[in-house]
């Protein structure tokens, strides 16, 4: 039985980031993949120079209304990253919850992209979007500390705090919530940053369980672009190869970045050269390299549950 993912979020002509990041592993992982493309830029953004176009809400909706007229809106799972205008969020919602009625079991897989160490990065007038109506239809978040602090209005000092917001986040909408990154001291030192999730699931008595766990990622000193495009994507295939199971989801889908990441960062001083930082183009992530990381990661990073 084929699995369909609508992802709506950037393009780029080189690179990855957007639909360029999550496009090819999803495909290699099995899934069909219908991309809607939010902006089609030659680059992303962290090079000197970009151009390009923006879609409008109303060029989503009529490529959407294409879609629909044709009587293939049939999805499985809906994938949206970045978005910087606020009535393209809520046409997003709409699209969303006319799939839902199509296919009451569609998940919808939302990464909040928002700001980061405590500055917005998109327009204020999004938050209340998010907050409001995305929460309310996506089952699987994947915020930052910052975005998980904007969406509840709680500040996370302590990992007692993380699952808090956690809990907060599911009695918004949805049922499965990872913290990507966080400023929470790791065990293992300072090379490493910790991520947190949850996941409730009804058992088949009705009662509801909640498991939690914890990861300690290596940090790694690089920009990289299109990363938490490749997580999300990630955990929507472990997620759906692991319906159950939040802590092997996301030990492969963070195992995975971690293959990408170092084959990425080992190509990119290679190419630059000796003492030299590697350059926006040449830390483009390694993608088509990973593909067999992709498929069958190395399970490098264990989740402890909490």
């Amino acid at each position: 039985m084929e699995c369909r993912v609508l992802s709506i979020q950037s393009h780029v002509v080189r690179g990855y980031v957007g639909n360029k990041s999550a496009t090819f592993p999803l495909q290699v992982l099995g899934f069909e993949v219908d991309s809607i493309n939010s902006v089609q830029f030659s680059n992303h953004t962290g090079y000197p120079h970009w151009k390009g176009q923006v879609l409008t809400a109303d060029e989503l909706h009529v490529l959407y209304e294409g879609i629909k007229l044709n009587n293939v809106n049939h999805y499985d799972y809906v994938l949206t990253g970045y978005t910087r205008d606020k009535s393209f969020l809520e046409m997003v919602v709409d699209i969303v919850q006319e799939l839902k009625r199509a296919n009451p079991n569609l998940v919808y897989v939302c990464d909040p992209v928002m700001g980061d160490q405590g500055s917005m990065y998109v327009p204020e007038n999004l938050l209340p979007v998010y907050k409001n109506k995305v929460l309310s239809v996506a089952e699987i978040i994947t915020p930052n500390q910052f975005e998980a602090e904007l969406l509840t209005g709680k500040t996370i000092s302590t990992e007692k705090d993380a699952l808090e917001v956690m809990e907060l986040l599911h009695n918004m909408g949805p049922d499965t919530v990872v913290i990507t990154s966080s400023d929470l001291p790791s065990q293992m030192g300072e090379q490493f940053l910790v991520a947190l999730g949850s996941q409730r699931k009804v058992k088949p008595d009705g009662t509801m369980v909640t498991q939690r766990i914890r990861m300690e990622i290596p940090k790694v000193d690089a920009v990289f672009v299109g990363t938490g495009d490749l997580f999300a994507a990630m955990l929507l295939a472990w997620t759906h190869h692991h319906p159950k199971d939040l802590k092997t989801a996301c030990e492969k889908t963070v195992s995975v970045m971690h293959h990408v990441i170092q084959r990425t960062i080992s190509c990119a001083h290679e190419m630059a050269g000796p003492g030299r930082k590697p350059s926006p183009a040449q830390l483009e992530l390694r993608m088509v390299q990973s593909k067999a990381d992709i498929e069958d990661p190395d399970i490098v990073i264990e989740a402890i549950v909490l």
